[in-house]
């Protein structure tokens, strides 16, 4: 079955690039269709060459029509093989003198330039060439059905005219196998002019993408967080009140209505601890959306409220000669958070230190978090401690994390973010 399957291939494999297949035709059209574009540019440089003034005004009618050439290109590249090249994004008019300028130092109209007077006349040739074989293994093949109209005593005819038939019908046989691998590797190196060329510098390209993706990124960071700082205010100044209100009232009733049922005043002590554990767990919902005081007072005295309720004694230092970026502040402020919550459940440590300073680096200062604990160590990333979460967290705004925890402690997480300003 095995070698069944390996002849059917190869059968398939033939077929499909036989002298007479679509694959051969497309590629032989192709390379034809380089022709006609070509012909100005060829016709130019055969005048240019010719004349005895050496004018150049031949070429200099060329180089005029580089837009129409470059359209009749990209036609052809699109109709004959599918190929989209993307055409060059100018921002001003060609026929203002912005527009002059913008194109003339455009380093995209060179290459077009260089497509045009260097690839696509040997793109022509190379299709005529193909065209000639073609005919010419045609004709080759086919020798013995027209030889009578050759002149007698030709340079054919002879003693061995039998033989030197052979050779020419043998020689046309592998004219037109070999003619369809030209034109394939004709079209493939011309696409790949083409598309190099023609269009719009693909490493340029994705440069201003990549761009792109990284400002429409740090816009929805910069909404997210703006977001969560309104969910944070509405908590605060509504849910958040009316519950107060709501355990105020509850306290009152319950210190001055004193001829209530035992059972009536059960209830109301039960709804006051409710309120306020209700109270409690919403003041945490808040601060984990995004803590009022982190906007108010920047992130030492944000930070100093997580240390402070830390279940460790953690060492705190924050060193920031001005804030950063406020997407970047939240971001370290909820990093550090999760930091002391993954040491206060997994780490078995007695102490933990938070050092926070703004550092010079490459592109611009770094905001530099280091969270240390004597712990036992050995965080894995993968062990579903949350560190998962801070790696997460902190490529959203570009920056780095760096995990040292060998066994037996201590535990070591350097975060450096780019402060934005």
């Amino acid at each position: 079955m095995a070698y069944s399957g390996a002849l059917r291939r190869t059968y398939t494999w033939i077929a499909a690039h036989t002298p007479w297949s679509v694959w051969a035709r497309h590629n032989t059209a192709f390379s034809v269709a380089a022709i006609p574009p070509a012909l100005p540019v060829v016709l130019g440089l055969v005048v240019l060459t010719a004349t005895p003034a050496r004018t150049p005004l031949p070429l200099l009618v060329v180089l005029a029509f580089r837009p129409l050439l470059t359209f009749l290109q990209r036609s052809r590249l699109r109709t004959m093989l599918g190929l989209d090249v993307p055409p060059v994004v100018r921002h001003h008019p060609w026929n203002s003198v912005r527009g002059l300028r913008e194109r003339l130092r455009s380093e995209a109209t060179w290459r077009q330039y260089g497509y045009h007077l260097l690839v696509s006349p040997f793109a022509a040739l190379a299709g005529a060439l193909i065209a000639v074989a073609w005919a010419a293994g045609a004709a080759a093949v086919t020798i013995y059905a027209w030889e009578w109209m050759l002149p007698a005593g030709g340079v054919i005819t002879g003693p061995d005219t039998s033989a030197r038939y052979d050779l020419i019908t043998a020689a046309g046989v592998l004219t037109l196998l070999a003619t369809p691998w030209a034109a394939a590797l004709t079209t493939r190196l011309d696409a790949s002019a083409a598309l190099a060329l023609l269009g719009p510098n693909r490493a340029r390209e994705l440069e201003r993408r990549v761009e792109d993706l990284a400002e429409s990124r740090a816009g929805v960071l910069d909404a997210a967080d703006i977001e969560r700082r309104r969910i944070e205010r509405d908590l605060h100044d509504g849910a958040q009140q009316r519950l107060v209100s709501l355990a105020m009232n509850l306290g009152i009733a319950r210190a001055t209505l004193h001829d209530l049922p035992p059972q009536a005043k059960a209830v109301i002590d039960e709804a006051h601890r409710e309120a306020k554990e209700a109270i409690e767990e919403l003041g945490d919902l808040v601060r984990g959306l995004h803590p009022a005081v982190l906007e108010d007072r920047g992130l030492d005295a944000a930070l100093s409220g997580i240390a402070a309720r830390a279940p460790l004694p953690v060492e705190l230092s924050v060193e920031l000669a001005r804030r950063p970026d406020p997407t970047v502040e939240a971001v370290a402020y909820f990093v550090v958070s999760e930091a002391l919550a993954n040491v206060a459940k997994h780490a078995r440590a007695d102490r933990c230190s938070v050092r926070v300073a703004r550092v010079p680096g490459r592109r611009g200062d770094l905001l530099r978090v280091v969270v240390t604990d004597d712990g036992a160590g050995g965080a894995d990333p993968a062990g579903g401690t949350g560190l998962v979460g801070l790696r997460k967290r902190v490529g959203s705004v570009d920056g780095t994390l760096l995990i040292n925890s060998p066994l037996g402690g201590p535990t070591v997480i350097t975060v450096e973010l780019p402060c934005g300003l």
